[in-house]
């Protein structure tokens, strides 16, 4: 007998279970890309890989430009150099340990030079590290960077990153600037988060760099001692010419008469080869002024740190940001303690009020002083016009008139001889144009800031370089022919370090310490990347060469080709033992 189911049956009318949601999730890397957007950041450097390159994608994806360089110092060079000429703080981005060190170079040169810059390493996971287990790549950075920076703060939770950022930026731009470093860590970097809690951590921060404004009194202080002067002048540095303070610095100079002398990189505040510019006589300034402004100059061994030549009785007023700067080499009569767009607009405005005592023959001296010297130098550069191979100051005679002629081409310079002769050359008229090995005058920063100063800038550059210093960063090159870059590189070939006529005193076959190759043809590197490249022997072919260079906004390289014997040796320390040095000459 058959039977049913009571109530039917329902086999066919299963319910559709819902689609299960989630909240949309973010990565650490994610966040840092964002926090890094939110302080207005919008140009990173580096060279990737574990565990930073797919950060490096994010941050290209989302709107912020990444340029790849060959080494992490040259892409370190790059950051800072954008840092000094933008007033924001230039971004590199590194892998771990030995990567994380090769950067470390240029953010501690960026801390002595006073460039902000905030360094971006990963690093390996903690405990690890911490009980030294031997970890891949397992380094302390942190504890490595911060005695060479000017601050170090570590990311272990990708909550605390958008703080960490805004940490790092006000650190390198307020105050006096510096170089930054940020460790973040790898499973910070890997760590996920629900989209909507991380959206709650950002903020937009304010007044990231606040005004600090000097005490009245010691405004007053220097504004008497100033109007006292009979024979006052002003030292301006390259503190100035990143605070953007040349129209402060031509009001006072205008409204009071002081002549002027600009410190290698600040060549250009205001025009070299202005009335009251005093280029062409330190050694006077050094000797006879009575009072001496430092204008973000500081009194160290670029300036014999107060000794040396100077007159004991010269008088400092010294503008600077920083109190321990005061005082670090010799007595300073009258600090003005303070950013110095602030300490300059109350100087000025103090001196309207007070009449200028000035030695009426004080200026009129240098200006005769100047234009004595100046005509003795122009002869310098057209002496041995004809000899061939060329010396570094016929080659500078035929770049002197093409680079004066295109003013807003940013020079970038380093060597030993090249970059002395190249300061004392050629003449700056805009501030933030000249870019060089600075304070610590390490060699080795050409092609990083050739590459920073054209991303920065959009401008064109020209990198006048010695062959030794080139070749710290010469295959970084190819960095300027990838990105196409308005970057020409000009280098002066004499074969050594200094000059290329070493003798090896063992007798032996091996160069001598400071021989390289004058028979090298560097333009073959240019070759190999694709750049226009010159090989010129004359100063007929080095001014058609440099004039087509610069006008075609292209990557190119000019090899210049000088006598072995140009340049003068200047490694000798030993006027410190005369007696050791006697040995080892004899």
């Amino acid at each position: 007998m058959a039977t049913t189911t009571s109530g039917g049956c329902n086999c066919g009318s299963k319910e559709t279970p819902a689609t299960p949601t989630y909240p949309e999730q973010v990565t650490g890397m994610d966040i840092l890309v964002r926090a890094l957007k939110t302080v207005g950041i919008d140009t990173m450097y580096g060279l990737v890989g574990i565990p930073v390159t797919e950060l490096a994608y994010l941050a290209q994806a989302r709107g912020i430009r990444f340029v790849g360089f060959r080494h992490e110092q040259q892409a370190g060079m790059a950051a800072a150099t954008h840092g000094y000429l933008t007033g924001k703080p230039g971004v590199l981005l590194t892998v771990s340990s030995l990567g994380f060190m090769n950067g470390l170079t240029a953010t501690t040169n960026a801390t002595v030079n006073c460039y902000p810059m905030i360094q971006i390493s990963g690093s390996s996971v903690r405990e690890p590290i911490d009980l030294e287990q031997g970890t891949y790549e397992g380094l302390d950075q942190l504890n490595v960077a911060k005695g060479l920076v000017k601050a170090a703060y570590r990311v272990n939770k990708p909550e605390d990153i958008p703080t960490a950022v805004v940490r790092a930026y006000r650190a390198a731009i307020s105050g006096r600037p510096g170089g930054v470093y940020l460790d973040v860590t790898t499973p910070c970097l890997g760590a996920i988060m629900d989209k909507a809690d991380a959206d709650k951590l950002f903020y937009q921060p304010v007044d990231l760099c606040p005004a600090m404004p000097p005490a009245a009194e010691a405004v007053a202080r220097a504004a008497d001692m100033l109007a006292a002067a009979k024979k006052p002048a002003i030292i301006i540095g390259k503190g100035a010419a990143y605070a953007r303070v040349e129209s402060q610095l031509k009001q006072l100079v205008d409204t009071t008469g002081i002549p002027y002398y600009p410190m290698s990189m600040a060549k250009g505040v205001l025009p070299d080869t202005g009335a009251l510019s005093a280029l062409s006589c330190r050694s006077t300034i050094m000797e006879e002024a009575d009072v001496v402004i430092l204008a973000g100059a500081r009194l160290n061994w670029l300036l014999s740190r107060g000794h040396g030549k100077w007159s004991p009785d010269t008088k400092f007023i010294q503008l600077d940001i920083d109190p321990t700067e005061i005082d670090c080499n010799r007595a300073i009569a009258a600090p003005v303690v303070g950013d110095l767009a602030s300490s300059l607009d109350a100087l000025i405005d103090a001196m309207s009020t007070r009449k200028m005592s000035m030695d009426p023959t004080w200026v009129p001296g240098l200006q005769a002083q100047t234009k004595e010297k100046n005509a003795k130098f122009a002869t310098r550069l057209t002496a041995n016009a004809a000899v061939e191979p060329m010396d570094h100051w016929t080659a500078l005679g035929a770049i002197k008139p093409i680079m004066e002629s295109n003013p807003d081409v940013i020079l970038v310079n380093e060597g030993a001889n090249t970059l002395d002769d190249t300061r004392d050359t050629i003449d700056m008229s805009l501030p933030r144009h000249r870019i060089d090995c600075a304070t610590w005058a390490i060699m080795g920063m050409g092609m990083g800031s050739a590459v920073g100063a054209a991303v920065a800038t959009g401008k064109s550059v020209v990198a006048i370089e010695g062959d030794s210093a080139f070749g710290f960063s010469g295959m970084d090159f190819s960095t300027i022919c990838r990105f196409n870059l308005p970057v020409t590189v000009v280098i002066f070939n004499n074969g050594g370090i200094y000059n290329g006529i070493g003798v090896n005193m063992a007798g032996t076959s091996d160069p001598a310490p400071t021989t390289l190759d004058v028979r090298a043809r560097y333009d073959k590197l240019g070759d190999a990347f694709g750049a226009t490249t010159y090989y010129v022997t004359t100063p007929g072919e080095l001014s058609k060469a440099l004039t087509e260079a610069i006008a075609s906004r292209k990557p190119c390289l000019i090899d210049v080709q000088l006598a072995a014997d140009s340049g003068k040796e200047s490694g000798h320390i030993g006027y410190l033992n005369p007696a050791a040095l006697e040995k080892i000459t004899v």
